[in-house]
């Protein structure tokens, strides 16, 4: 997750920014001194259409540098952790009084990852794959649009260190507890609870702050952001989590088993938070790391205390923002999961939300819809951080993109009118592959052998009309009409298993030769700009498209179960070799719509290559047909598609 660093009303309202606040300045600080020009001329907030204006001057600009006091010590010195914030707000809340309320991107990636090993992953083997190491300069200009897009139009733009990396002290530890008081830190030094000082030491206030606070950021930034807002902290009122983790164990872990975010087999919570380590004196923090590695527990894939302190879903109804999940619809890296049982438990909690899922990968839609992206994130930070009604809470609260560029909204996700329908792994005629068919038919049991780590799940599933030792196969008949599934398959299984591997893996698949997005994009040439510039960071971005590529087939989405977690993820059950089970387990979410003329495919085999552990090859899994199921999440008219 890592090594990823992306850049209403009719009305119109006037406020002086010298009306706006009369707090004193910070401790240290220097007088404000009186405007050269007429307090006429001096830039004001302004609102208009629903949103606020761009009349303030990037260029001008003041930054701060402040370490703030967290409530944790996670290196274990005594001492309560540092994180460190850079900001950068209008002059005019250095020169007029303005108060401005802040947005906020905590990362742990500032200064850059370190190379390090991942875990061996074919078992066995006593090597992993580096990670290949990254730089930045904390001292450059801030990265991204939001110092260019959103400080002219009255907001402060903040960079936050998360815990043990940059200019902050304590210890990276992964999304625990510690993490999420470092992240919470930064909200409550802008709402004046927290301490900070100024590099010198000095102690330092945020006079120019409303305390009103947003967060946003992609991958571990938009974790963060997750992160923070399960504290219930107050201030925080909306964040905008894109690609977010909302379970850590969802990220490296799925249904007792050991599984790699898709790109970094081998990775995991002690891998990465060697590779984000970057504060002074890093070895203080090798002691934490270590404790990490030997309670993660690789071996079973149980969820335990470890991955309870890195589970955000449950702390759902602490969360007082707003929040605006966005996720990419092929991305296997921060998997679908995690947004989607985050949006879960925010409806349950009552939270006002809106999701984003588009075709991409692990990306922001910024920059292949931009206007949209700017208008609905303008929007979401104008109406809770300045209370703007601008009607942004009134409009359908979830866009999905269909197909790249092709984008629709709905009042929920899945969509009204969405049923659970099951159909039956049937056995096939001699030499044929099996079907899916809403009706079961009994027949003889069907067996594979494991390839271990011999053959990928994409080669694995080619070939779908032919018989293959290595894997089943079902398929539906040409549909008779386009088969919408949004929403979480879940597989229901009878099988034994005979061998080493405990996995069990299925995969959702379209037949049929088709031009489908793969999560790729590709630059198109054209030329936008979207905010003030200033020299070295133009306000402007490069308009992509989504990639397609045409192809006989494609992987709608995956599951992974082991099977010796086949009760709980929290406890591991030994398998009696040959012995049948129920099995059950889910796939990703998905939102996919699979043409007329297409074929559905169920496959199903043990070890996912680029996933799962890799045992050496030979367990036996077989499987009872009719009785085994795949349940599929089909919008309004799907099961007449299947007749």
């Amino acid at each position: 997750m890592r090594r990823r660093f992306p850049r209403g009303g009719a009305g119109v309202i006037t406020l002086t920014a010298a009306l706006l606040a009369t707090t004193a300045l910070p401790a240290g600080a220097a007088a404000p001194t009186r405007p050269a020009r007429a307090p006429e001329t001096v830039p004001r907030l302004t609102v208009s259409g629903g949103e606020t204006q761009p009349v303030f001057s990037r260029a001008d600009a003041v930054t701060q540098t402040v370490n703030i006091e967290t409530t944790v010590d996670s290196d274990e010195d005594g001492v309560r952790d540092r994180v460190q914030m850079r900001i950068m707000r209008p002059k005019e809340t250095d020169t007029a009084g303005l108060k401005v309320p802040t947005i906020l991107e905590a990362s742990p990636y500032w200064a850059g990852t370190h190379n390090v090993d991942n875990h061996p992953v074919d078992i066995g083997d006593a090597q992993g794959r580096a990670l290949a190491p990254s730089r930045r300069d904390l001292a450059g200009i801030f990265p991204g649009i939001y110092d260019n897009y959103f400080l002219p139009r009255g907001y402060a733009i903040a960079n936050l260190d998360s815990i043990g990396t940059g200019g902050s002290t304590g210890c990276p530890t992964s999304g625990d507890r510690s993490e999420q008081a470092g992240a919470k830190a930064a909200v409550d030094w802008l709402n004046g609870r927290a301490r900070g000082f100024a590099p010198d030491g000095t102690p330092v206030k945020a006079g120019w702050s409303t305390g009103n606070v947003g967060m946003i950021g992609q991958s571990y930034n938009g974790t963060l952001p997750n992160m923070a807002a399960a504290t219930g902290v107050e201030g925080l009122k909306a964040i905008v989590p894109i690609a977010g983790i909302s379970s850590w164990y969802d990220y490296y872990r799925a249904n007792g088993g050991v599984l790699a975010p898709g790109g970094y087999q081998g990775e995991d919570l002690d891998v990465l938070a060697k590779a984000v380590l970057t504060r002074q004196n890093p070895e203080v923090c090798a002691k934490i790391i270590d404790d990490i590695e030997a309670k993660q527990d690789r071996e079973t894939g149980d969820y335990g205390k470890v991955w309870a302190e890195r589970d955000y879903v449950g702390q759902a109804k602490k969360v007082r923002a707003a929040v605006m999940v966005v996720h990419g619809l092929n991305d296997w890296n921060v998997k679908v999961k995690n947004s989607v049982q985050w949006w879960n438990a925010l409806k349950q909690a009552g939270v006002p939300r809106k999701l984003w899922l588009h075709q991409a990968n692990h990306a922001t839609p910024f920059r292949w819809r931009l206007e949209e992206w700017l208008r609905q994130t303008h929007h979401w930070f104008d109406r809770y951080l300045y209370g703007i009604r601008n009607g942004i809470d009134k409009e359908p609260r979830v866009d999905v993109e269909r197909a790249p560029g092709q984008w629709e909204t709905a009042k929920d996700w899945p969509v009204p009118g969405t049923r659970t329908v099951p159909l039956s792994l049937n056995a096939g005629d001699a030499g044929q592959p099996g079907t899916l068919a809403l009706r079961p038919r009994q027949g003889a049991d069907q067996s594979l052998v494991d390839a271990g780590r011999t053959r990928t799940a994409e080669e694995l599933l080619v070939n779908e009309d032919k018989a293959d030792p290595n894997r089943l196969a079902y398929l539906t008949p040409a549909l008779t009409a386009p088969l919408r599934v949004n929403g979480t398959p879940e597989m229901s299984v009878r099988a034994s298993l005979d061998g080493r591997s405990p996995y069990l893996t299925a995969l959702l698949v379209d037949y049929g030769t088709d031009a489908r997005p793969t999560g790729g994009r590709l630059d198109t040439g054209e030329r936008v700009c979207f905010g003030q510039g200033v020299a070295g960071d133009d306000g402007c971005t490069t308009r992509q498209k989504l990639y397609t590529e045409t192809a006989p087939y494609k992987i709608i989405t995956r599951g992974w179960l082991d099977a010796r977690n086949r009760h709980s993820p929290s406890r591991t059950e030994p398998i009696t070799p040959g012995k049948a089970y129920d099995f059950r387990w889910d796939f990703q979410p998905t939102d996919y719509v699979v043409k007329a003329g297409h074929r559905l495919g169920v496959i199903v085999l043990s070890t996912d290559y680029d996933y799962t552990l890799r045992y050496p090859a030979g367990t036996k899994v077989t499987l009872t047909p009719g009785t085994s199921k795949v349940l599929l999440p089909l919008a309004r008219g799907g099961r007449e598609s299947l007749q």
